[in-house]
């Protein structure tokens, strides 16, 4: 694998898009939308003009330029553009309220805000809270009034621009993205990436792990705001001249169906919960034909889901741990070498350690300890966030936040994140290994393990779950299911039925709010012995 010198002139874009022009491989597919497909050349041009038009609004090298946008060709380009002119794309999620838009762009300290036409009305509340911004650009006409000191714009204002003639000559140090951290349990941080870990992760993972090729079209059910997203449909794709396939649309079993019998894609990423949505819908077992390797990531992907997935559907999916911090996964089984219920090992070019609360290197196995990574696309730092920076990234180790073990063969197993573990009869007990004997139930759906308080104020802990369409199951029955199979002290002390779990837009479990939903279940009910 190739290296880059921090200090070396080098950028992201130009090596995602302007080499494969100068390498003659302009006519290659390069990105596929339900309404257009776009060649190298065609890329390109329009990064070259969206620069430009970016460039005479005022965004200068180190400039945010936030992005509140549908994967398309537009939000593609932007981010694209944004690090081809030396200024920092910010792609935030369209699931924020107005407020929240609002509170990022102020922190960002972003100018220009790039948005979607459907988002027009969050961008309207965030304006009101962000003074700094002076122009706005909508991918169609503006359906909102302009507030004061600010511009609004339709997109051919970029794309109609005259070509920016080189890209800036940004380092390998230079910051080249911003990504937020989902915020769902505290104030969203935003995480500063190096123009060079983008290639460091293209290659590392990618290359290393996947085995990307030209060949290769990758659809991904993360979305390009999300740092597992962006490099599914960006990087991987563009560092070897590959094809992305986009999805505007928020994913369904039925949409994404649709995309993969149009586009054969070859590479296909989703979460743990989407792949269980697959399993729920009524889709032929050929669906994912043309795919030759799945992938997951944002929770561990259970081995009752990896068994159905591949027999149902015939793909073997690769679980793996990766964080926004990280830039992408850092973790990883590998193409059929799989080891169910394990992240894996680690990525080409990674080192993790476990280490215990007061800081000691954890060297056997079995031992649960916090992970620490050491490599080459951690994140320069939080943005504005000296202190929780300094505890976070320590002496060039980020400290993850994730509770894994190292196994007997190597792999690691991650049993939650730190706040997410759980003492039972002062034992630390795995949410995920209860949950895993929840979902084994013919019945159960989906299943999470939290804790909530009994009489005497001591956590204990509680499933949350949801059983399949026309199926009833008893909690009882379920507390009896998880006693057969686990110590007595590992069981849910209670079993709620819900209709639905809640989850965040990439669908992680929103644990903070389950502990709330929960929290008077065992002072409310006789606790069974």
């Amino acid at each position: 694998m190739s290296a880059t010198s921090p200090h070396a002139v080098f950028n992201a874009a130009d090596y995602l898009v302007d080499r494969h022009i100068r390498e003659g491989h302009g006519t290659r597919s390069a990105v596929i939308t339900p309404s257009q497909t776009l060649s190298y050349q065609d890329l390109a041009d329009t990064v070259h003009r969206v620069a430009h038009g970016l460039h005479q609004l005022g965004a200068r090298p180190g400039d945010r330029v936030m992005l509140c946008m549908a994967d398309d060709v537009e939000q593609l380009t932007a981010i694209l553009a944004a690090m081809y002119v030396g200024a920092v794309p910010v792609p935030v999620s369209t699931m924020l309220t107005g407020k929240e838009l609002g509170l990022l762009l102020a922190d960002s300290r972003a100018k220009v805000l790039c948005a979607s036409t459907e988002f027009a009305a969050q961008v309207a509340v965030a304006l009101a809270a962000a003074p700094e911004v002076t122009d706005v650009v909508f991918d169609a006409a503006p359906p909102v009034d302009a507030p004061t000191g600010v511009t609004l714009h339709r997109w051919d204002v970029l794309s109609c621009a005259e070509p920016m003639a080189a890209p800036y000559p940004t380092s390998g140090d230079s910051v080249g993205l911003w990504l937020y951290t989902s915020g769902t349990t505290g104030t969203p941080k935003a995480a500063m990436h190096r123009h060079r870990s983008i290639r460091s992760v293209a290659e590392n993972y990618g290359v290393g792990v996947l085995g990307i090729s030209p060949q290769d079209r990758c659809l991904s059910v993360a979305k390009l705001f999300f740092a597992y997203g962006i490099g599914n449909s960006c990087f991987f794709p563009f560092a070897v001249g590959a094809t992305s396939v986009l999805e505007r649309a928020r994913a369904t079993p039925a949409s994404i169906a649709k995309r993969v019998r149009a586009a054969q894609p070859t590479l296909f990423f989703g979460v743990p919960t989407f792949y269980s949505s697959l399993l729920a819908s009524d889709l032929p077992s050929n669906t994912f034909s043309s795919v030759r390797q799945g992938i997951s990531a944002g929770e561990a992907l259970p081995a009752v889901l990896f068994n159905r997935l591949r027999d149902r559907f015939g793909i073997e999916v690769l679980d793996g741990i990766g964080s926004t911090e990280s830039l992408h996964i850092f973790l990883s089984n590998r193409p059929r070498q799989v080891r169910t219920d394990s992240a894996g090992i680690p990525v080409p070019g990674y080192e993790v350690q476990l280490r215990t609360d007061d800081g000691a290197v954890i060297d056997s196995t079995k031992e649960p300890g916090t992970l620490y990574l050491r490599g080459p696309s951690i994140a320069a730092g939080y943005w504005c966030r000296d202190e929780t920076t300094r505890r976070v990234f320590q002496e060039g180790w980020l400290r993850t936040g994730d509770v894994c073990v190292r196994n007997d063969d190597g792999t690691y197993s991650c049993l939650g994140r730190s706040d997410d573990m759980l003492k039972a009869s002062g034992i630390w007990v795995s949410p995920a290994e209860v949950e895993k004997r929840l979902l084994q139930h013919p019945a159960v759906a989906e299943a999470v393990v939290v804790t909530a308080p009994d009489e005497a104020g001591l956590d204990k802990p509680v499933a949350c779950v949801v059983v399949d369409e026309g199926r009833t199951v008893d909690p009882e029955e379920l507390i009896g299911w998880c006693r057969m199979e686990l110590a007595s002290f590992k069981r849910p002390r209670a079993v709620v039925m819900m209709p639905e779990l809640p989850k965040t837009s990439t669908g992680k479990i929103r644990r903070n709010l389950l502990r709330e939903r929960v929290a008077h279940v065992l002072t409310t009910i006789e606790i069974t012995a």
